[in-house]
Order: structure tokens, then sequence, then C-alpha cells
């Protein structure tokens, strides 16, 4: 089964809290604080396996979460950091943002790796918080939450070139005598629903990699069918062999079959009409009286394209068809990319940043959200009173005290702070 598309849950561990402890040794009974750092959470990490040829796993297995780190521990032990989670996916991989569509990065080196979800921070212990007025701090700061976000994983095929033609005109069969590859085949429109790779191996060690792209159909461009799933993987290659049918026994024309082709990889992305192509025709062993290769070859010439006539069947041609691929291959240089590339070492922002605070008022009622301020909850020990005040002047100092003011709250107002109740004093 070969799965190009699929859309998965990825998050970052939670970072561990920091701890409030202090040190209680023999001779000093009343020792300063020792709370350690909560380690940081563990990133969810993509990494390319060249040996990996769908996402199929990813078909089965849509949520990924990284542990979390561990928390602070007394004696001023760390906690330990959480391990990382890699994630294996194909050359060719693009990530999207589930949400915006947008390309966060395109995978195509083998042993690549692209942090998707980095993991949270480890909250600092009670001995972080050691001031010259506050020897003694009873409270230390929570681990952060590590990063999550929906994503789509796309695949397109790393191939030299890209096999394309109306449905039945040969593909199957001519990859099935070109290479190793065996792709099932039957006289029945849409036989492929599925890319097949194939390697071609020519005298003197030479290879190269040819896609059997399904067959597409007239409005493919357009998404009819399964068109835009189809053209992605043409957009990578290099070289496209364009194979027509010049048999006429499906009762098409292979010159219009040749042109609407054409049309509908110019529509997709117009940069594929000016990717170097071959064209085949195939059929050449039932021809018939018909002059379908001859139509075909006074077209192909207006174009200034190379024909070569073959015959998948019985293998015709087939020789001096892959050394006209391969010299072909040698003519074109790498292609641009066909689709809009994050620059290398772009960082993807998140569509709302960490620190985001969320004041509002629904239904008379006051809330207060963000995962600043949750982070801020987490560290705060209410039976403290150096902990309460410190918690009070940050809430003022990110201005959600003057925020509330402007939604007219009054003093002993409720505020819903994070899912916990407070009253408004001024």
């Amino acid at each position: 089964m070969f799965i190009d598309v699929a859309k998965i849950f990825v998050k970052g561990g939670n970072g561990g809290h920091g701890a409030v402890a202090f040190r209680r040794e023999k001779y000093e009974p009343a020792g300063g604080p020792a709370g350690g750092d909560g380690g940081d959470g563990g990133s969810v990490i993509l990494e390319v396996d060249r040996n990996i040829r769908t996402l199929m796993d990813f078909r089965y297995s849509r949520h990924h979460k990284a542990p979390n780190g561990e928390d602070g521990k007394s004696k001023m032990q760390y906690g330990k950091k959480g391990q990382d989670l890699i994630l294996k996916v194909p050359q060719g991989t693009i990530i999207r943002d589930a949400e915006t569509n947008a390309i966060i990065a395109d995978l195509t080196e083998d042993g690549t790796t692209y942090v998707i979800a980095k993991g949270g921070r480890g909250g600092k212990g009670n001995m972080k918080f050691t001031t010259s007025t506050r020897q003694a701090p009873r409270f230390a700061e929570g681990g952060s939450k590590g990063e999550e976000r929906w994503i789509v994983l796309e695949l397109k095929l790393l191939a030299d070139v890209g096999l394309v033609g109306f449905p039945n005109v040969g593909k199957s069969t001519l990859l099935s005598v070109m290479t190793d590859a065996k792709p099932k085949i039957a006289d029945y429109h849409f036989t492929t629903l599925t890319p097949n790779l194939g390697v071609v191996e020519i005298e003197g060690g030479k290879s190269f990699v040819i896609a059997d792209i399904p067959g597409l159909i007239e409005g493919a461009h357009t998404g009819i069918g399964l068109g835009h799933d189809f053209l992605r993987h043409i957009e990578r290659t290099r070289v496209i062999v364009h194979l027509v049918d010049v048999s006429g026994q499906e009762g098409r024309d292979p010159v219009e079959d040749f042109i609407k082709i054409n049309q509908e990889l110019e529509k997709y992305d117009a940069r594929l009409a000016s990717r170097p192509q071959i064209v085949v025709g195939n059929k050449m062993d039932i021809l018939g009286e018909g002059d379908g290769f001859d139509r075909l070859e006074k077209e192909v010439s207006k174009l200034g394209y190379e024909l070569y006539p073959i015959s998948a069947a019985t293998r015709q041609g087939i020789k001096e068809l892959k050394y006209g691929i391969w010299n072909k291959l040698q003519e074109a240089g790498e292609i641009e990319p066909t689709i809009e590339i994050v620059e290398e070492n772009k960082t993807y922002e998140l569509k709302e940043k960490k620190d985001d605070i969320i004041v509002r008022k629904e239904n008379e009622q006051y809330f207060v959200e963000g995962d600043f301020v949750e982070k801020l909850l987490n560290s705060t020990n209410f039976d403290d009173l150096d902990s309460i005040r410190y918690f009070q002047r940050m809430i003022k100092k990110r201005g959600v005290v003057d925020k509330l003011k402007e939604l007219g709250i009054k003093n002993e107002e409720i505020v819903n702070i994070c899912g916990y109740e407070f009253e408004f004093f001024d």
C-alpha cells in the first residue's frame, strides 16, 4: 500500500517543575534553599530515512508525544531531561501546518532532521530565587508546556523520471520491462491507483529512478479524479516521459491525448511545461492501418521533442528508449523548486505565542488564560507570603490588572484564572 499524505498530532514533552527544598544536614539543620531545576521536556524530531518508502505507519498512529522532563529534586539535584521522540519519514516529505497549510519544512536529504515540536523548559528550583532580602524562598518555578500542533505530512516521490500518460496506455507494462518493479497490470482503466518506483539499469553501472505516475484524466489540474494526488509526484522529476497509445485500440486519438496531457501539466504548474520531455509511441506492434504514429510524429516535431516508437509488450525499442532517457538526464540540470520552501534556518512561528495572555469578559464573568499564566500558577505557593507577592507582581507587570480594569471589573468580583477563582482587589 502506498500512503502519501498523513495528518498527525505532535507534542513536545512538558518541562519538569522546579523543587522547593532546604538543606537539612546534621550540622546545618536550617540550611539554605536546595531545590533543583526541573528537566527540559523531550522534543519531537522528524528524521529522513531513505529506507522508508511510504507514510503508512502514520496512518495507524496519529498522536505522537515526547516524554516530559522530570521534576527537580532536593539537594540541588536537577530533574532528568525528557528523551527526544524521533519520527522517521521518507525522502521527499513536505511538512505543512494543518491549520494554515503553510509549508514548515521540505525534507529531501537522507539523515536530515527537523524539530517539529520543541519540549518545554524545566522550571527553576527555589535555590534560584534567593535574593538579599529573600533568603529562604518557599516557591519554585513550574515547567513550561511543550509545543503542540497538528501537521500534514505530504510525500512527493524523488525520481529522476516521471512516466505520464492517459490510463491504459501501457505505463505499468513499460515500467515492468524497463525495471525490476512488479506493478499490477490488467487490461482496464485505472489499474494503477498508486505511484510505482523502479530503477532502470544500463551498461557501465549507470542507472536512474523512474516513477510510474497513475493515469491522468482531463481536468486533473483542478483535482478531478485523483488529479492533485497524482500530479504532485511529477514536480520533483527532472525529465518527463510521455507515453502515448498510437494503436487507436481504445478509440482515442494519440495527438489529442498528447496535447491534453501537456495542457494538464501546464495548468497544474506552468514550469512543468518547460521540463525536458521525451515522447514515446507505444503499441507499435498492433498499430494496424491507422496513421496515429505519423500524425503524432508531426505534432511532436513542432515542439522539438524526441519521439521513440516502442512496443512494451514485445520489448521493441526498449533499449533505445533507455539510452535516450539517460542522455536526456545528462542534459537536464537540477530543477528549481516548484513549491515555496522555507528559508534555511528560518524558524516557523506558532500561531499563538507561548507568552500571550488572554484577558476576556464573557457573560459578565472575567477570564484570564494563557501558557504564561498557567506556568505562573504552577510556580506559586499560596501558603507562602513571598510567593503570593511574586504572583501578584508578575500579574500586574504583564498588564493583566490594567486589562481587567478596562473591561470594567470592580473590587470583590471573581476572576477565573486558568480554572481557579480569585477575588479582585485593586
